[in-house]
This record gives C-alpha cells, sequence and structure tokens, in this order.
C-alpha cells in the first residue's frame, strides 16, 4: 500500500552539547490532518520547529515531505518544498511595511528588476482581504502594530504560500479572535494540507485535533487520538506526573499605611489619555483591557521607553522623572516586556549571561568576568523562578519560550527589582511554567514586592490579584476589587459598557468606575 503521508518524520535526534533537544522522535502527518504537538516548555516542540522549518538541521534521522526527502537549510528552502511556517515569537521585520514583510525575501520585481512599493501594497491588501484580514492598512510599519495584529500578519504570510504542511506555533497566544484562526484552519483541512499545531491550550486541541502527539524530555511519550484521552491523563504524558493548572489561594500581604510603591497621575501621551493609579508593597495590581486600548503605552510610560506630555510618576512616594528603563531599574522598577524575542532577551549570550547582566560587576576583578563568581550569583535566584541550572552554560535562543521567559524574570529579580511590571508573563508558556510564574509572583509581594499585571488570561486576573484596573480607549474606564473580580465584568467594562449601579444590584459588590 502506497504511503500517503504529507510529512513523514523518522527517528529524527537534536542535541545541543550535552543537552537533548531531541531523540528519535518519528510521526506522520496525513493530508488534511491537523495534528496536535504537546510538551511542557523544553520539551523539544521548538527544536522539532526549528528542524522543519530550516532553521537547524537534526544530527540524525531524515524527514520526508510528499515522499521526497526534506533538509532545508533556510527557511526559504522550507517554504520552497511546501513548509511554512507561522513561529510564536514573530519572524517580521518591524522596520517594514506590511506589504514588504509579506513577500520578503524575494519581492516581486518589474522588468527593470525594481520593486514597486505601491504594487506591493496592492497585492498584500488584496491577500489580506482574501484571509477575512480588513483592519490592518499594507502600508503601515509592523513597528507599529499590536502584537496580536503582528501575529495576524505572520500567519496570513504563511498561508498564502499554499503550503503542503503548515505549522501553527501557538498561533492564538497573542489573538484576541480565536474564531479568526479557526476558520482558516478548516479552510486549509479541506484543501487536503496537513497542520502541525502546537499550543498549550487542550480546548484549541479538543476543537481542532483529532490526534496529538506529546513529547517529554526531547522524546515522543505518545501519539493517540485526542479523544481516547483526558485532561489529567495529557498533562501526565506531558510532565511524567500529574498537573493541573491552579490558583492557590493566598492571604492579602498589603502593607497599608506604606507609601505607594509606584503612583501615577495624570498621565498623557500617545495612546494614554489621563491614566492615574497607585500600587502598594505586597499588592498584585491588574490591569485588563482589550487589545490596542492603551496597555502597552502604559507600561512603556511607566520605565521611560515612551514619551509623556503630561502627568507625574512617583517611586516609594517621591516624585521622579523616569526617562528610560536603566533609570527606572535603579529606582526598583522593572519591566518583563511583551515580547520576549525582541525585546527580552539577548540572543547571542548564554542563559547565564542573560540573567547575570544586571549585577555582572560585581563577578568582575580587573575587567574580567570571574565566571564562578558570576555563576555563584545566578544560581541563587534560579530556583524562584525553578530555572534548571542545566540551561545556564547554553545559548539563550536554544531554551523554549517558557525557559526563555524564566531567564527574563531571573534577571528582573536579581536586578534588585521592588516592583515589576508583568506584561502577559504567561504568554505562550505550558502549565508547569504557569504555576513557576505564579509562585514566584506570590512569593515576591509576600516579601514587600508589588507587581503591575497585565494579562489575556482573564481567568488569571481574577484569581491573582488583589484588584483590578480596566482600560478602554486609552483611559481606566473602571476598577474592581476583589470580591469584585469576574471575567464578565471585566469583558463589559473592556467593551465599553460599564456596570451601571441598576445592573449590578443583584450582584453582591459594585464595580467602581472612574
Amino acid at each position: 500500500m502506497m504511503d500517503s503521508s504529507l510529512l513523514d518524520i523518522r527517528a529524527v535526534s537534536k542535541h545541543y552539547g550535552a543537552t537533548t533537544a531531541l531523540e528519535g522522535v518519528s510521526f506522520r502527518l496525513h493530508p488534511g490532518e491537523v495534528c496536535g504537538l504537546l510538551g511542557e516548555n523544553g520539551a523539544g516542540k521548538s527544536t522539532l520547529v526549528k528542524l522543519l522549518s530550516g532553521v537547524v538541521a537534526p544530527d540524525s534521522g531524515e524527514i520526508l515531505v510528499n515522499g521526497a526527502k526534506f533538509a532545508p537549510q533556510t527557511i526559504v528552502e522550507a517554504n520552497v518544498h511546501g513548509v511554512s511556517t507561522a513561529f510564536q515569537e514573530l519572524s517580521l521585520v518591524p522596520s517594514l511595511s506590511v506589504a514588504v514583510n509579506m513577500f520578503l525575501p524575494r519581492p516581486r520585481r518589474n522588468w527593470l528588476g525594481l520593486v514597486s512599493t505601491r504594487d506591493l501594497e496592492v497585492r498584500a491588501g488584496e491577500i489580506l482581504e482574501e484571509y477575512g484580514v480588513l483592519d490592518i492598512a499594507p502600508s503601515t510599519l509592523v513597528a507599529d502594530l499590536p502584537l496580536g495584529m503582528r501575529q495576524r500578519v505572520e500567519i496570513v504570510r504563511a498561508l498564502h504560500r499554499r503550503p503542503a504542511v503548515l505549522l501553527l506555533d501557538e498561533p492564538t497566544a497573542a489573538l484576541t479572535d480565536r474564531e479568526w484562526l479557526f476558520r482558516l484552519v478548516e479552510r486549509v483541512q479541506a484543501s487536503g494540507g496537513s497542520i502541525l499545531y502546537i499550543s498549550h491550550k487542550l480546548d484549541e486541541i479538543r476543537r481542532l485535533c483529532r490526534r496529538c502527539v506529546i513529547l517529554r524530555n526531547g522524546r515522543k511519550v505518545q501519539d493517540s487520538q485526542v479523544s481516547a484521552m483526558s485532561d489529567d491523563a495529557i498533562f501526565s504524558s506531558m510532565a511524567g506526573r500529574s498537573i493541573v493548572e491552579t490558583f492557590t489561594e493566598r492571604a492579602p500581604v498589603i502593607r497599608a499605611g506604606e507609601k505607594p510603591a509606584l503612583e501615577a497621575k495624570g498621565l498623557v501621551g500617545r495612546g494614554l489619555s489621563g491614566v492615574s493609579l497607585s500600587l502598594a508593597p505586597g499588592e498584585i495590581l491588574g490591569v485588563a483591557g482589550l487589545e490596542g486600548h492603551g496597555q502597552s503605552n502604559l507600561f512603556r510610560a511607566l520605565v521611560g521607553l515612551q514619551p509623556l506630555h503630561k502627568g507625574s510618576i512617583a517611586v516609594n512616594g517621591t516624585e521622579t522623572a523616569i526617562r528610560s528603563p536603566r533609570g527606572a531599574q535603579k529606582l526598583g522598577v522593572v519591566l518583563v516586556p511583551e515580547e520576549r524575542k525582541s525585546e527580552g532577551v539577548f540572543n547571542d549570550l548564554s542563559t547565564m549571561a542573560n540573567i547575570s547582566l544586571p549585577v555582572i560587576e560585581s563577578a568582575q576583578r580587573a575587567g574580567l568576568i570571574r565566571t564562578r563568581a558570576e555563576r555563584k550569583i545566578v544560581e541563587a535566584v534560579i530556583p524562584s523562578v525553578n530555572l534548571a541550572e542545566r540551561y545556564l552554560p547554553l545559548s539563550i535562543s536554544a531554551l523554549s519560550g517558557g525557559n526563555q521567559q524564566k531567564t527574563i524574570l531571573a534577571r528582573s529579580l536579581i536586578s534588585g527589582a521592588k516592583c515589576l511590571l508583568l506584561f502577559d508573563p504567561t504568554r505562550g508558556v505550558d502549565v508547569g511554567a504557569k504555576q513557576s510564574i505564579y509562585a514566584m509572583m506570590r512569593t515576591f509581594v509576600s516579601e514587600g514586592g508589588a507587581i503591575l499585571f497585565y494579562s489575556t488570561e482573564l481567568d488569571e486576573l481574577v484569581h491573582l490579584c488583589d484588584r483590578c484596573i480596566v482600560l478602554y480607549r486609552n483611559t481606566i474606564a473602571g476598577e474592581l476589587s476583589k470580591d469584585q473580580l469576574t471575567q464578565e465584568r471585566m469583558l463589559s467594562i473592556a467593551s465599553g459598557h460599564p456596570i451601571s449601579a441598576s445592573s449590578s444590584r443583584s450582584h453582591t459588590a459594585e464595580a467602581r468606575i472612574t
């Protein structure tokens, strides 16, 4: 019987020094199939995506696409041979327009060999419209788009190549409209293409995939029908132990009477219209809002990444002018940004160097870094984020997204932060990594730290925060105390429908609208 698989992965292995990223992984994808790829951060999913995308080459084993040997050395070669990837850590060039990004690295040229920007924009507009994206102008610089819109451009760029095999790596991590993507997945499936769907969200896996492959420690441990496995069984296969996403209740530790750790009054600037907030020591203050309503602008302004036209910022009761992240850090205010790859890590450095940067001078002697001293400093902080020591000598680029996020958090802690600004810190990480981040947050505030916390996962805001402000049209439209926090209330305010006194009488508490 002739093999009908579009993708055939045979005993593929990849090592980084003594670290095993993949070991003897084999499975197939068939026409019209959507297969889930699951595993904890560090299980080997990212490495497999890189192998299939032409970013790295396997040490052993082989890959076949449509029955032919597949060994691309670049992303372009992978595209030519029918494999296209929408990366979680976006591959778009921020300084170029949407239209130019759509056709990189080989934009269409005219008979003179020149690239017509107008032609690119017209064609890009047609492609965006074909895939239901009507709110993004092709001429817009990618850097000016919110992360969710960038994610849509990344997905459309991968789709318009009409690949035989489409790789979707955490595609909904930054999307506000999952249904848009689900419709496109069904469209690819109906056309006979196959999709490898990488996600930590089991509801998505159950909706889209009949089958899932589970990796653990670089090895395939499960290849089963999704309907045959319970959520607990899937988590156990992923982790080798029972693990369920939980939120541990914590007693309030807000230090009443102390000066605010961070206070902002009347902030006005790009994407901000009179925002005021006060964050107390021991408090986790949530920030909720639909995409593009000022949350990113607020976080960036608080650490000097975005200029303010009006307003003031005070740290520990003292008004100050914060003009850069370094200046903010000296005051104990540290931002963990939304984009790990481009804003959070230094890809050319080791994991240990990424963590030790804020305090590297303390590990120097006569201008030279003492590696043992540096490692000792770093080893003291990594248990706080549950980062394994074996990752320290590796290049940060070799780590999974979840372990990169732990690295960024460890660097924030080692800097002596007193106030953490966490912008969607659990985006695209697995259940185990989420639990590590939650534990770090609880410990940090219990020791007197303060956290400003934005999340696209509303249940995180409900369970982790002492109270929550809700942004709408670049200003604070409402504030909810702990006993008022529900997803429904947050969504109502974030959609421009504040909770009125009459509509809230049936509830035990009433939202305070500012």
